[in-house]
């Protein structure tokens, strides 16, 4: 008779889940900066890769700006761990390893060049806008409890990530315009002299023969 009351707490448990509160709540906090303490570090190793494939010099330059920013993104984080009073360790990010492993794809399946770079535009958005949704996900819980430094943390990395994913909005509108302008720009014609009628022809042997005619005498 004890055994199914037991049970029958055991399944509401089940159904309900974990309760939400301060421990809890950190608990998913912890998991999810591991989560994108991983991505930064995998984004780390994935620009320099990227950067070096661009024939854009403008968006390599970006590209190479954009990694001492992710270097800050990650130090960032480990001041985060050490205000939630964890160590500072990852746990494999399986979304941003899916979304650089597709963009690294994109850029061996196109030669260096215009297309190419565009490519690596929309990969590299890609990433932004995981990193964009994550930063804000995690921002919200930690307001949630009550870390105000790691919320201010958090908000400088997310400020960055959509500085960043508005600047190579802006490169590659500007590679859409120069290229296209360039293949709708037509040689201009040179113009053919205009052909001589019987009549013209006949005046000018006349004249030329009078000429000749004058020196002799």
């Amino acid at each position: 008779m004890l055994v199914k009351p037991r049970r029958i707490r055991n399944n509401a448990q089940e159904r309900l889940g974990n309760p939400v509160n301060q421990e809890t709540l950190k608990e998913l906090f912890v998991e999810l900066i591991r989560d994108l303490y991983d991505a930064e570090k995998q984004i780390t190793k994935a620009l320099p890769k990227l950067a070096k494939a661009a024939q854009n010099e403008e968006l390599a330059d970006a590209l190479r700006e954009h990694l001492e920013q992710t270097e800050g993104h990650v130090s960032r984080l480990e001041q985060v761990f050490e205000i939630a009073g964890e160590k500072a360790k990852g746990k494999p990010c399986k979304g941003m390893k899916g979304l650089l492993e597709e963009g690294s794809e994109a850029v061996k399946e196109e030669e260096k060049g215009p297309l190419r770079d565009l490519a690596i535009i929309a990969g590299c958005q890609k990433v932004e806008h995981y990193e964009i949704s994550a930063y804000g996900t995690i921002r919200t819980v930690a307001e949630h409890l009550g870390m105000k430094k790691a919320i201010d943390l958090l908000q400088q990395t997310e400020n960055e990530e959509t500085e960043a994913d508005e600047k190579l909005t802006s490169i590659a509108s500007d590679m859409y315009s120069s290229e296209f302008s360039e293949e709708e720009e037509e040689p201009e014609e040179e113009e053919e002299p205009e052909a001589m009628g019987a009549g013209t022809s006949i005046r000018v042997a006349g004249e030329a023969r009078s000429r000749t005619k004058r020196k002799a005498s």
